[in-house]
């Protein structure tokens, strides 16, 4: 009798293949480790430079109705996003004010990488991932990431996805990370039909792990055969690509994580693109705001109670933007910035920040938010609270030369 596998366990069991097969780039791929412990953390890249003063509006300074007045402004019968009487989210990050009434939401503002003033997104974004001050040593480092696995004993990788281009240079180093692509586009052509039959027959152990695939399987309904099954499967795959496709790429990234997650790994990052808001910010940023917040409601909801209370998902982006909206209602590329943090492993409900104000005298060079402290040290501190290590080691080796200052307490 044939042995029979079923989609969901032939998807989840033989991952192997899609890496076989997979021909698409990879423009935000998913990265992960695993690491001893219960904390998670996830790190989303917000590419392209979020407007903190938008997103998180300080409306409780005056300098901000000076700077920010129409769509930019704060409606005060929006009394749903606002925090503390000082702070208010931006309408389309509503949907995370659960979160802060449950303290698992938190911000801090007036934060900001070392990179300043020539305001590349490339060099913002390269800094950002690196977590070194400058490019002193060169453009092709690791990430601080991958140098924090360096740190843990016993650290272990998941088995390698290799679906699609690309990487995060975040985790990019001598420590190996397991990768996965939500976007790859596994629609087969014959050509991809016979190389998947070649390496069936070339590679035993890869013939070998198909077979125990479909041993394992339990058979129930939409099953395909072992014996001359290879057409089907094909089938198969591709009509699950197709579906997956018709989904957001970002909760199919959440998704993907939150299952990783629950299981052997422990680091997640993933990037979020569609920042960049020279024109008609009213319109685009509303629209990445709400992709943030359904993202970090599809992890909440894919960890579970136990899971996401060990979780801290951190959003950062390479620069924030100007004070003043321009000519074409938007705002130019700035300097001090905002993250965004959630997970039940935070002290959260609260606004964190060494608030320098907005009148122009306090703006950095008169046209950006001035940064108070340095992103990395926040950074550091939630990777000090989640897997102990200590913060020499976080200072000499995951953010050389950094000094991280007092400790925020963003963990419980």
């Amino acid at each position: 009798m044939a042995q029979t596998l079923n989609r969901r366990a032939f998807l989840s069991r033989s991952a192997l293949l899609g890496c076989s097969l997979a021909a698409s780039p990879l423009v935000t791929p998913v990265s992960f480790a695993a690491a001893p412990g219960d904390g998670r953390l996830v790190v989303i890249v917000l590419r392209g430079g979020m407007d903190g003063l938008d997103a998180l509006r300080p409306y409780g300074d005056p300098g901000y109705a000076a700077l920010r007045k129409g769509p930019f402004g704060v409606d005060r019968q929006a009394e749903v996003a606002d925090l503390d009487g000082y702070f208010a989210l931006h309408p389309a990050l509503a949907g995370l004010m659960p979160l802060w009434s449950a303290g698992q939401l938190a911000a801090v503002h007036a934060v900001s990488t070392p990179y300043r003033d020539k305001r590349s997104h490339f060099d913002g974004q390269d800094l950002l991932e690196a977590g070194t001050a400058d490019f002193s040593g060169g453009r092709s480092r690791d990430g601080w990431l991958n140098r924090l696995l360096t740190l843990l004993p016993g650290s272990d990788v998941e088995t390698a996805y290799a679906i699609g281009r690309g990487s995060m240079a975040i985790l990019d180093g001598q420590a190996p990370v397991s990768r996965w692509s939500p976007d790859s586009d596994l629609a087969l052509s014959p050509q991809a039909l016979t190389l998947a039959r070649l390496v069936m027959q070339d590679d035993p152990a890869f013939a070998a792990a198909m077979e125990q695939a479909f041993a394992l399987a339990d058979g129930d309904g939409d099953a395909i055969a072992v014996e001359g099954g290879m057409r089907e499967m094909m089938t198969m795959m591709n009509d699950d690509a197709a579906a997956a496709r018709s989904a957001a790429g970002e909760i199919r990234m959440a998704d993907f994580a939150a299952q990783r997650l629950r299981g052997d790994a422990r680091i997640a990052s993933f990037s979020i693109n569609g920042w960049d808001t020279h024109e008609a910010q009213d319109r685009s940023l509303p629209r990445a705001l709400s992709r943030l917040a359904e993202t970090i409601l599809a992890l909440q909801k894919g960890l579970g109670g136990p899971i996401w209370k060990t979780t801290a998902v951190v959003a950062v982006t390479e620069f924030g933007r100007t004070a003043r909206i321009n000519g074409s209602g938007g705002t130019d590329h700035g300097t001090g910035g905002m993250m965004l943090l959630a997970g039940g492993a935070l002290r959260g409900g609260r606004v964190v920040a060494d608030w320098p104000g907005l009148d122009e005298s306090a703006l950095y060079e008169r046209r950006d938010l001035m940064p108070t402290r340095d992103m990395r040290a926040h950074l550091g501190w939630l990777m000090h609270g989640l897997f102990g290590v200590s913060r020499s080691d976080l200072e000499r080796v995951v953010f050389p030369g950094l000094d991280m200052g007092g400790d925020p307490g963003l963990l419980l």
